[in-house]
C-alpha cells in the first residue's frame, strides 16, 4: 500500500509523516495525516511554508504580526529578562553560535587556509557544513590530532650485518 492510500476493507489509511495506519475522520475525506501531535505539526508547518511562498498577503501579515504584538506589549521582553536569568544566559550562548555560523555563511570567496591561521583556540566549520558558501575554495577533508606517546623501551631490531654467515647462505639456498 503507498503512502496516503486507503485501506479499502477496512478504511484505514497511512499517514504521510509516521506512516502509521489510521481511521481518517468522517468530517475530513481527503484527510492524509494521523492525528498524532508531531504528524499535526508537521502538516501545519509545511502549510504555512507554502501558504507564504505562495500569498504576498499571507507572507505581509506573518511580517506585521510580531511588529504588533510588540506594540501592543511594549514591556514584555524587559520584564520576562530580569524574572529569566537562566533564559537571559542561554539566549547569549546561543547568539554567540548564531553570530559564529553567519560569519561562516557570509564569506565569499573563502580560503580556509587563511581564516585557519590567525585561530589559536577556535574550531572552524570546514567540509561539507560550508558546501553552501559561494566561490569556496575547500576540499573535503579530514583533520586528526594525535597526541604523540611516549617511545617504549623495545630492543632494536638486529640488522643485516649482525646476522651470522652461515645462517642467510643457508636460507638463500
Amino acid at each position: 500500500m503507498l503512502r496516503g492510500e486507503t485501506n479499502a476493507l477496512m478504511g484505514e489509511r497511512r499517514c504521510l509523516y509516521c506512516e502509521r495506519l489510521f481511521q481518517p475522520s468522517k468530517f475530513q475525506s481527503r484527510q492524509a495525516v494521523c492525528g498524532e501531535v508531531g504528524c499535526q505539526r508537521k502538516r501545519r508547518t509545511e502549510y504555512h511554508r507554502r501558504k507564504i511562498g505562495s500569498d504576498p498577503e499571507y507572507r505581509q501579515g506573518c511580517l506585521d504580526s510580531p511588529i504588533k504584538w510588540r506594540s501592543r506589549n511594549p514591556g514584555y521582553w524587559k520584564q520576562y529578562r530580569e524574572k529569566n536569568p537562566a533564559a537571559v544566559e542561554k539566549n547569549r550562548r546561543q547568539q554567540k553560535l548564531r553570530d559564529r555560523k553567519r560569519k561562516l555563511c557570509n564569506l565569499a570567496n573563502n580560503t580556509s587556509a587563511l581564516d585557519l591561521k590567525y585561530s589559536t583556540a577556535q574550531v572552524w566549520l570546514i567540509g561539507s557544513g560550508a558546501a553552501h558558501l559561494a566561490n569556496n575554495n575547500l576540499a573535503p577533508s579530514q583533520v586528526w590530532v594525535i597526541e604523540a606517546l611516549p617511545p617504549h623501551a623495545v630492543p632494536p631490531a638486529p640488522s643485516c650485518k649482525q646476522h651470522p654467515a652461515g645462517s642467510l647462505a643457508d636460507s638463500a639456498a
